[in-house]
């Protein structure tokens, strides 16, 4: 019985400290990986309301597309899927600036988030002043 218990406990002991670390840090190391686009929303301005405009910004081809972020400073997107015509296929290079400024192919945007998971890219001024364009990228 003794024995029992203490197999008990131990396991008990064991599954429940499971550590609940996140190591995750916003480097081009961690941030290198494939990811699709899974959500787009806009607002006009700052005291406007957020609204979807992934159905607006990418054709259905478009969805399925796969951006793979290289710890060399290049990307490839991918036309994978449902392929557009023309192929949206194409390639160039990134580079991050501490860990809140992503730079793609010349244009800076707000890194907002990075969990290892998702990665949120905010572009402002896009279509007026205070507009706020936000993608989330999702790793594959």
């Amino acid at each position: 019985m003794k024995k029992t218990t203490i197999i008990l406990l131990s396991a008990f002991i064991l599954f429940s400290c499971k550590k609940n670390e996140n190591n995750c840090t916003t480097s081009v190391a961690a941030i290198a990986g494939s990811y699709k686009i899974t959500a787009a929303t806009y607002k006009a301005s700052a005291t406007a309301a957020e609204t979807d405009y992934y159905n607006i910004l990418f054709e259905p081809c478009e969805r399925d597309d796969v951006y793979t972020f290289t710890a060399a400073g290049t990307y490839q997107l991918a036309d994978v899927g449902m392929i557009c015509t023309p192929s949206g296929s194409d390639n160039g290079t990134w580079s991050l600036t501490g860990t809140t400024v992503m730079t793609i192919d010349g244009d800076p945007v707000t890194l907002e988030s990075f969990d290892c998971k998702q990665l949120i890219l905010v572009n402002t001024d896009t279509q007026a002043a205070g507009d706020k364009l936000k993608l989330t990228l999702t790793r594959q």
